[in-house]
Order: structure tokens, then C-alpha cells, then sequence
């Protein structure tokens, strides 16, 4: 089984480059690394020397999800696992500034992923203005057979399954966040949102402050979460993804199959349920969330 243990970073396609740049760099305070000569900018959090990718196109959408690979595997014998679950991939050397070597894969639900074993830490530090999170923490996608998808994350890359909202979505981890990547059942392949960890509910406060004076409506929330009881509040980017900042995510323990206990817990301990509510504080808004997010005009994945 391939050992994924990281999300390391998205890349999006942009009608606006400039504009996508500007909103990850001075809204969130994330740190523009370097541009390529094809004009694809590479942005860091903190650590790694990209977790955003942000590439000029004639469409916005969202382009590729890179994991981060552990294990004594080295990438030409991933990409042999993957072939004998009749998955076929590419090993790519120098294809991207930061990662000397990676594998480039769709899989069932059409989501091109590329799997890595190391990459750059320039480290050039968290800055001091914009919302500066800690971290990209999950991605959510919508596919047409959700089953099948899932089946893939968890057999072929190790994902575990943490919690689901009734058939709608499964929420899966490849460490000990409560989740790193949820799928949901679609009528066409959509990304359904991206989403970035804050440090505690005052973070949140601040971030809806900052958003506010870039004149950036917050959507939905602040609300605690029931799956992950992570507190979470949801707004677009200029091209009209669904960005979550949230904070107090729960933290899975798989060798138990719960989450390390917390006060709100309606079970202690607190194991891998199916949820029927989004909001565990029952907050209401004159949509919900899944409803929202759940539109034809969504954006589309190529």
C-alpha cells in the first residue's frame, strides 16, 4: 500500500493570475516564492516551497492536489502498485520548481494527483500581515461515483475514513487530522471547497475582521462543524472557490479508530459516525452550506 502522509499543496488554473496572486499573498499572507517563465507562481504557507500553485489560464478551476509520499517505496515502485490496481501514472523529473521527482496520476473520480517524496523547505517563515493560517489543511471534491473513489484513497494510498454526513460525504485522513480530503457524491467532478487551518477561535474573529476590510463577505459561519467539530466559516476567493478557515479540528487516533476525546463529544470516546446535521450548534442560514456549494454553476475540475 502507498504510504501517503501529507497534503502538501493545490494547484489552480486562473483567468486573473494577478488577481488570484494578490488574494494569497496579501489576503491570506501566504509567501509568493517564485514565478516561472510560463507564469505559474508558486506560494508557500511557511515551511514548504509551495502549497499553492496558481497557473494563467482561460478558465479557473481546479488543476492538481499534490500528496506528500513516506514509506521505503521510492516513486517507480508506487507508480507499479498503481499499475497493479490498474492505475497508470507518470514519473516526472524537474517538472516543478521544489520537487526534483514526482508521480502524476488521475484517479477514479478524475482529480490529476501528484505524489512526491520530497520538496524544498526554503522556510521563509509566516509573515506578519494578511491571515497567515497555520497550514493548507484538507480539500473537499465532488465525484460520480463516490464508492469507487473512496475505495481508491482508502486501499490503494492508506487513507482511513473518519466520520461521513449522511450519503452525501466521507470524510478521510492520511495522518492524524480528523480529515484531509472529503468526497462527495456529485452529479459531474467539482471541487467543493479548499480549506486552510487557523490557530484558535480569536484567529477566526481576526480573519473575518481582515476579510471584511478586503471586502470579502464571509458566507456560512462561524459554526462548529458536527463531522471534525472544527469551527469553520466559509467565503470566496476572486475566482469563486469556496475557501474554509477553520480552527479545533479534531484529532484521529487510527489505532484506536477515535478521536482523542474532547468536552463536546456526544460519545466519549468519540468513534467514526454518519452525521445528519452540517452545523453541530444547529446555526441556520438561509442556505445551507451543502446546498450552496452543491450548484451547477460550481466550479468544475479539469
Amino acid at each position: 500500500m502507498v504510504n501517503v502522509f501529507k497534503l502538501g499543496y493545490a494547484e489552480f488554473c486562473t483567468k486573473d493570475i494577478k488577481a488570484l496572486t494578490n488574494y494569497y499573498t496579501e489576503v491570506m499572507g501566504f509567501t509568493l516564492i517564485e514565478q516561472a517563465d510560463n507564469g505559474k507562481s508558486y506560494i508557500s504557507s511557511g515551511v514548504d516551497h509551495h502549497n499553492i500553485v496558481v497557473t494563467p489560464s482561460d478558465s479557473s478551476h481546479l488543476s492538481k492536489i499534490g500528496w506528500q509520499v513516506g514509506g521505503e517505496l521510492s516513486l517507480k515502485e508506487v507508480g507499479k502498485q498503481l499499475k497493479e490496481h490498474g492505475i497508470i501514472s507518470e514519473l516526472k523529473t524537474d517538472s516543478e520548481p521544489g520537487i526534483s521527482q514526482l508521480l502524476e496520476l488521475q484517479e477514479p473520480g478524475g482529480t490529476i494527483l501528484n505524489l512526491y517524496k520530497k520538496i524544498e523547505t526554503p522556510s521563509p517563515g509566516y509573515k506578519e500581515s494578511g491571515i497567515v493560517p497555520n497550514k493548507l489543511g484538507h480539500i473537499a471534491i465532488g465525484v460520480k461515483d463516490a464508492k469507487k473513489t473512496v475505495d481508491f484513497y482508502k486501499q490503494v494510498l492508506g487513507f482511513w475514513e473518519t466520520d461521513k454526513i449522511g450519503d452525501i460525504a466521507t470524510f478521510l485522513t492520511c495522518n492524524s487530522d480528523h480529515h484531509t480530503l472529503n468526497i462527495l457524491q456529485s452529479k459531474r467532478p467539482i471541487m467543493h471547497h479548499i480549506a486552510f487551518e487557523l490557530r484558535s477561535f480569536e484567529h477566526q474573529k481576526d480573519s473575518s475582521d481582515k476579510l471584511a476590510k478586503n471586502k470579502i463577505p464571509v458566507l456560512w459561519g462561524p459554526s462548529r462543524h458536527t463531522a471534525g467539530h472544527n469551527i469553520a466559516s466559509y467565503h470566496h476567493d476572486p475566482d469563486q472557490h469556496y475557501i474554509e478557515l477553520f480552527s479545533d479540528l479534531d484529532v484521529y487516533i487510527p489505532e484506536l479508530d477515535y478521536m482523542d476525546p474532547r468536552p463536546w463529544h456526544e460519545s466519549l470516546p468519540q468513534r467514526p459516525k454518519v452525521w445528519e446535521e452540517l452545523s453541530y450548534w444547529g446555526t441556520n442560514f438561509e442556505q445551507d452550506l451543502i446546498e450552496i456549494v452543491m450548484k451547477e454553476e460550481e466550479l468544475t475540475i479539469r
